[in-house]
């Protein structure tokens, strides 16, 4: 261990579990949403977090995910009505201008493109959809992929590509690219042994981490054709291959997990109410045997299971966990 949690701030005013947190791009809004169908929109006064605004008639059942667009005009989110809202602040106020239909019944993910102009949705019903984003608030369904045999729990687009992840409760995790005129799944990766919950690149998009219901957290590392290790590709496209796996630290589901798109650290969130940090031993140069550490522990981080952690998209160290006791918690990771 050489790394401390420190606890900043408790926030409070949802009425039940809250599923996801997110930042805005700029980091000055964080948005929370839950079973209480309320998204809550947390802003600083002074050195405190405090809920600036509630956006409700949006959803009738759970919000289980919020992701803000690049330009943090808009707000998307998705929930369990099997609907996605598109929350809107040209006006100054944010409203819901715009309802995605289409999927079967609950959606459990939705997330923007690093281009804004696209969106990604997935769910109960199997599916992946992916949305292009028209003038005028309008989106279009671009594609609805099968390729998942089961619920599909969480999608990711890659940090600078228009390449999009999912994961599911059928073990597997599926990569998407437009082709020709649709998308298709060029990858599809295998390792995990139990419903794969989250998954998140790093900054460069050449590595991507899961967690699972295994309690595991695989490293997966990308080749590119052509690659000197002699990693077999398909065509154009390149292969993921697993390049690291942690485990022996949670000992429940492990249910979301987040890489810091300032440091480097990765912070995941697991049903044993422990929230850990984990960084690579940058002394092992290898990036095809890469060995990943943990520096930090919070145990009993809420006292019920914690669903969400998400890094601020700025300040280093700062970060976010959501839970089913009801509260968010601000978080500051610091090195000894």
């Amino acid at each position: 261990m050489s790394g401390n949690l420190e606890l900043v701030q408790t926030l409070k005013g949802h009425e039940d579990r809250i599923w996801s947190v997110c930042w805005n791009p700029s980091g000055t809004v964080l948005a929370s949403c839950g079973g209480d169908k309320t998204i809550r929109l947390w802003g600083k006064e002074g050195d405190q977090w405090v809920c600036k605004t509630i956006l409700e008639d949006g959803h009738q059942r759970t919000i289980r995910s919020v992701d803000w667009s690049p330009s943090g005009m808009y707000l998307a989110s998705a929930s369990f009505d099997a609907t996605v809202c598109i929350w809107d602040k040209n006006s100054g106020e944010f409203e819901c201008n715009a309802t995605l239909e289409g999927h079967e019944n609950e959606v459990k993910s939705v997330v923007w493109s690093s281009s804004g102009s696209l969106i990604a949705t997935c769910g109960r019903d199997k599916s992946v959809w992916i949305w292009e984003v028209q003038e005028d608030d309008e989106y279009e369904c671009a594609s609805v992929l099968h390729s998942h045999s089961q619920d599909v729990k969480r999608v990711t687009w890659h940090p600078h590509k228009e390449i999009l992840a999912s994961c599911s409760y059928d073990d597997t995790i599926k990569l998407y690219k437009e082709d020709d005129d649709d998308w298709s799944c060029f990858d599809t990766l295998e390792g995990h042994e139990a419903t794969v919950w989250a998954l998140s690149f790093d900054k460069t998009g050449d590595r991507l981490i899961s967690c699972s219901d295994d309690k595991t957290l695989r490293i997966w590392q990308c080749y590119e054709p052509g690659n000197q290790e002699g990693v077999t590709t398909n065509g154009s496209d390149p292969k993921w291959k697993t390049v690291c796996v942690l485990t022996g630290y949670h000992n429940r589901t492990i249910y979301d997990v987040h890489w810091s798109p300032v440091t480097d650290a990765i912070a995941t969130a697991a049903g044993d109410d422990c929230i850990r940090i984990f960084e690579q031993d940058v002394s092992v140069g290898d990036k095809n045997q890469p060995t990943f550490h943990q520096v930090a522990i919070q145990t009993k981080a809420h006292g019920q299971d914690v669903n969400g952690v998400k890094w601020h998209p700025k300040e280093p160290g700062l970060l976010a966990s959501c839970s089913d006791d009801g509260t968010i918690k601000i978080w500051k990771f610091t090195q000894h």
